[in-house]
């Protein structure tokens, strides 16, 4: 059975940590945005000024789940018609990049040819293998599960933060048998 997280808060360490890299769809990505470096003056006086601590807001447990439950939805309703067109629309601009509708429609073929309501999870709470984590500093991955029977769906999702919201980034859908006694 996998275990359950709760969602830590901002300063929380798994939202501290930062893998140095990771494979979306068998390609690398780099993940952290190029950094042009202005020459200071050396004889400035005054100190520098910080930025706020963060300009992206950490999701709490509830905006999580209803980011993972919106993608999910968005999932099931692409399958359903079988236009893709929206779930890429809404998605973030590397995601958009990566993916044409055609392709998501290959993507999301066998979960789709295997006919699992995927709205079922809307009626769930998701279980996390671990805490979501910070891979970047505007992506985040979560990993876990919507526990339902005889079907669960598990899930890998990165989102990005873009135009002062989190995006979907990246997705891996696949269903799983439950195991007796769950």
């Amino acid at each position: 059975m996998a275990k359950q997280y709760l969602m830590p808060g901002p300063s929380a360490p798994a939202f501290r940590f930062v893998l140095l890299a990771f494979v979306f769809a068998g390609a690398a990505l780099p993940l952290a945005p190029a950094v042009a470096q202005q020459a200071q003056p050396a004889q400035q006086a005054q100190p520098t000024v910080q930025p706020p601590p963060s300009i992206r807001p950490t999701p709490s447990q509830l905006e999580l789940s209803k980011l993972l439950w919106s993608t999910v939805a968005a999932v099931d309703h692409a399958n359903q018609s079988g236009n893709y067109s929206v779930l890429r629309d809404i998605s973030a601009q590397g995601f958009q990049i990566n993916f044409n509708p055609a392709r998501l429609t290959e993507v999301f073929a066998g979960i789709r040819n295997l006919n699992i309501d995927l709205s079922n999870a809307l009626l769930v709470p998701p279980t996390y293998y671990e805490a979501p984590q910070l891979v970047s500093n505007d992506v985040f991955r979560v990993r876990g599960v919507f526990q339902m029977r005889p079907i669960s769906i598990g899930f890998d999702m990165y989102f990005q933060w873009e135009q002062g919201r989190w995006k979907l980034f990246g997705i891996d859908l696949q269903p799983q048998a439950m195991a007796d006694g769950q």
